[in-house]
């Protein structure tokens, strides 16, 4: 009789992230403090599948594309069969894989294209993109995880750590206002309406 397996251990979100680079600076952070990593794990949520489009696909760009894919697979055979064939013929060889690679690929990619009726006239390149990506980790390290992360800033240094020479997280200290509601700035005397000292009355 086999023995029951044992399930797997849960795992609940920690964080959210809107890009991989910052899911994974979080675990990378979770990694620098000593944090059991192989505990956690990253998973990309609303997944999505973009297609980018690089440009158009006409009779002669398929023909030289097919021409560039064909020239790599025949210098592959000319040089495997080049190693069975001593002297200059495997120069020979390799030279002949070349050129009928080139010839065949570039027929292929051109009847190829012209078998799709027109109906893909473009080139593009396809991947997969979240739409945020969670941390997650096993039940009872959870709590340790989320201690963990809240000491690192957005950035990914720890919250708390000011640069060199700031007195705050924003920067230096203002300089402290003086005096307050009514108060005239330095060098500034005598009530509201009262003439400046040298002054010259005006001539009733």
């Amino acid at each position: 009789m086999r023995p029951a397996e044992t399930p797997p251990a849960a795992r609940e979100p920690v964080a959210n992230y809107r890009t991989y680079a910052e899911a994974q600076r979080a675990v990378d952070y979770l990694s620098d403090q000593k944090f059991p990593v192989e505990n956690t794990s990253i998973v990309g949520v609303d997944l999505r599948l973009v297609e980018k489009v690089l440009g158009r696909l006409t009779y002669l760009r398929a023909t030289g594309m097919g021409a560039a894919s064909g020239a790599w697979i025949g210098l592959l055979v000319g040089l495997f069969l080049a190693i069975f064939v001593p002297g200059r013929f495997g120069l020979l060889l390799i030279l002949w894989g070349l050129i009928w690679g080139v010839i065949a690929g570039a027929i292929f990619g051109l009847v190829g294209h012209a078998l799709t009726g027109g109906k893909r006239d473009f080139i593009s390149s396809s991947e997969l993109v979240a739409g945020h990506y969670e941390v997650l980790a096993t039940a009872p390290h959870v709590v340790e995880a989320r201690r963990v992360l809240e000491s690192m800033s957005p950035g990914g240094t720890p919250m708390g750590t000011m640069p060199p020479g700031s007195a705050t997280p924003g920067g230096t200290v203002p300089p402290p206002a003086t005096g307050g509601p009514g108060t005239m700035p330095p060098g500034a005397h005598g009530a509201p309406g009262a003439m400046p000292p040298g002054a010259v009355p005006p001539r009733p």
